[in-house]
């Protein structure tokens, strides 16, 4: 079986068995810069080592002292944190991307987690004035309407009262919109914690938001939007449609995995919109105002926009299109031996579950079709594996996506025919991972 490991430092790669024209290099000049910065971050830790002779290795044959010893009491930890093992899979800041601390990103570690669910701890940030560690006590959800008509009832919720109303479990994933935004131009960034990680998927338990509004009195017929606003120093205002909250999809939470929200996440309350970009999922949420036409704020009218080859910007483009990355192999990490390998990742769709995943290891020429690991939900990630023997040569790995309404993932050169190179946002391209003879990992882009 193959064996894995994190580097440090890529080898130069010999020569690339797809043309020059296919495959796009790392960059130079600021790129250049924020690669050294994000490799000097470092990534995770090791993935399988390969089986060993059970009559030859002395790890098995002695038994180590905690083996033959009292371990600690139960309550040395009230509560439970990673091994010491395992203090490098963390969430990372990304070096140079934001002047300001209180608004930037962390970055999940997609390579070092298993199956769908992100553990909270390392569940990606996005700031846009810092986080607030809210007393839950003196927090309250207003709802009203910009016109008396839209709103019979406006009323102000405490967090007991709302915990108090019929609740809702469900797992649905996060991506910011900018997530892969460094990529569009070119390859900007050497791991997949970097080029993928504003993503995470958790279960969110709270209070459907049709629920509240009808409790409120709310007039389907006049308040066809929703506004959406935050508690923290940026004033976060998001417009929703009154259709996703009429399928009974958004919801407002308090909890997250089993607990309640991380102050990080939102706490005491945030809202919830399956598929929908990660800043319409507003933080530590405050007010809900229902109106009859699109509020236009400031962060949906100059920002999370897209710019076209024409001049123009595509603006409400919320959803989150179909897409798929591989976590393991990935950048930054190195194929020791040639081998067995489980080729695994991550797929997700905003317009529901996903259907097949597709994975070359020649750089699209030819597709094997994965395994698509349940549960396989609505709005969700899902994990894909599928099996590979690594013969020593080059490689490039990549996974396409197909969710059930037949969207099939798209490759860069398809991409930007419709959009250009110079958009940040909703970037759900194919990722190409290129395997060299030595067995490193690196980001490279195929046309």
């Amino acid at each position: 079986m193959g064996d894995i490991k994190q580097a440090g430092r890529l080898r130069p790669a010999p020569e690339n068995f797809l043309s020059a024209e296919q495959i796009t290099a790392v960059g130079s000049g600021r790129r250049d810069f924020l690669r050294k910065s994000f490799l000097a971050a470092g990534a995770a830790l090791a993935a399988p080592l390969a089986a060993r002779a059970a009559d030859g290795d002395p790890d098995i044959l002695n038994l180590p002292p905690w083996a033959t010893s009292l371990g600690l009491p139960v309550a040395t930890n009230p509560y439970g944190m990673p091994s010491k093992y395992e203090s490098q899979l963390l969430r990372r800041e990304s070096p140079g991307l934001t002047r300001v601390g209180g608004a930037s990103v962390s970055f999940a570690p997609l390579q070092g987690l298993f199956g769908i669910i992100t553990p909270s701890g390392l569940h990606f940030e996005r700031h846009h004035q810092g986080w607030h560690d809210v007393d839950p006590a003196k927090h309250r959800l207003m709802i009203n309407g910009s016109d008396p008509a839209f709103l019979k009832k406006p009323k102000v919720y405490t967090m007991d009262e709302l915990m108090r109303l019929p609740s809702v479990s469900r797992i649905h994933f996060i991506e910011c919109g900018a997530n892969t935004g460094l990529e569009w131009g070119n390859v900007a960034v050497p791991t997949v914690q970097y080029t993928h990680g504003m993503l995470s998927c958790s279960e969110f338990t709270g209070v459907p938001l049709k629920l509240l509004l009808e409790d409120c009195g709310v007039d389907y017929k006049k308040a066809r939007y929703v506004l959406a606003e935050g508690g923290d120093g940026s004033a976060m205002t998001r417009t929703i449609p009154m259709e996703m909250v009429e399928s009974g999809e958004v919801f407002v939470a308090y909890g997250q995995n089993g607990e309640m929200l991380r102050p990080e996440n939102g706490y005491p309350l945030r809202l919830v919109v399956p598929g929908v970009q990660g800043v319409s999922w507003v933080k530590w949420l405050r007010r809900i105002e229902v109106g009859d036409q699109p509020y236009a704020t400031k962060d949906e009218a100059i920002h999370y926009i897209d710019l076209q080859p024409s001049g123009l910007h595509r603006q409400y483009t919320s959803i989150q299109e179909c897409k798929s990355v591989i976590t393991t192999p990935s950048g930054g990490q190195t194929l020791l031996s040639p081998g067995f390998f489980n080729v695994s990742g991550l797929a997700w769709s905003g317009r529901g579950r996903i259907k097949q995943v597709d994975v070359s290891f020649d750089g699209g020429i030819n597709w094997k079709t994965a395994r698509l690991e349940g549960p396989i939900q609505n709005k969700a990630l899902t994990r894909f594996n599928v099996d590979w023997v690594w013969d020593g040569k080059p490689a490039i790995l990549q996974s396409r996506a197909i969710d059930e309404t037949g969207y099939v993932q798209p490759t860069y050169g398809q991409l930007r025919k419709v959009r250009g190179t110079k958009s940040i946002y909703h970037n759900n391209a194919i990722q190409s991972w290129k395997i060299v003879e030595g067995g490193e990992v690196s980001n490279v882009q195929v046309l």
